[in-house]
């Protein structure tokens, strides 16, 4: 398990960050880990206050950490957005911003959030298995392909956009070019 860092868009200028990391691991087949790592000036950074671990829509709108999940071979996927208050959201698609549902796992992911000086880390969990269409037999030999982007908001309420891989033009966090991490569905862990 290595670190792999966060771009900014550069159409989004950020001055209070020095940049965003995410590890990826899998403890099991059926479950995905998270580590973010996000370094700067934390104080400066808009958190949301400490809320309920449940389900909330429309977390992107602020600072917000998000992965997206598609198989290789298919349109559909999977987002996930995790604030720092520990709520989250998921959602699966049919296609391209097409056909949003939202879904409920149980048990829900996992997000703990702990402040340093100069460091926000979030970890997230989540079980594979009790998504629709991500279970053990549905992931068997799949390729999947993982996309890990960030809202940060500062306080002055200016917004950075941060992924593995940003397409050409606005951002957009949706964009198959942004899935960058090919995962074995036998294994959710390991990258190619």
């Amino acid at each position: 398990m290595h670190a792999t860092a966060l771009h900014r868009h550069p159409s989004t200028p950020d001055d209070i960050l020095t940049g965003i990391t995410v590890e990826v691991d899998s403890l099991t087949a059926d479950l995905l880990v998270l580590y973010f790592k996000i370094a700067g000036d934390i104080d400066r950074l808009q958190l949301p206050a400490q809320a309920a671990s449940k389900f909330q829509d429309e977390l992107w709108k602020h600072t917000c950490l998000e992965a997206f999940l598609a198989f290789a071979d298919s349109d559909v996927y999977y987002e996930f957005n995790f604030s720092p208050s520990s709520q989250w959201a998921v959602y699966r698609f049919d296609s391209y911003r097409e056909g949003m549902t939202p879904l409920h796992p149980d048990p829900p992911p996992r997000v703990l959030v702990r402040r340093r000086e100069g460091e926000l880390d979030v970890d997230v969990d989540i079980h594979l298995g009790a998504i629709p269409g991500l279970t053990a037999d549905e992931l068997k030999g799949r390729e999947l392909r993982l996309a890990v982007s960030a809202v940060m908001e500062n306080d002055q309420g200016r917004v950075s956009y941060w992924a593995l891989a940003h397409p050409p033009g606005k951002p957009d966090f949706h964009h198959r070019d942004g899935f960058a991490l090919a995962l074995d569905g036998g294994a959710a862990g390991e990258s190619a």
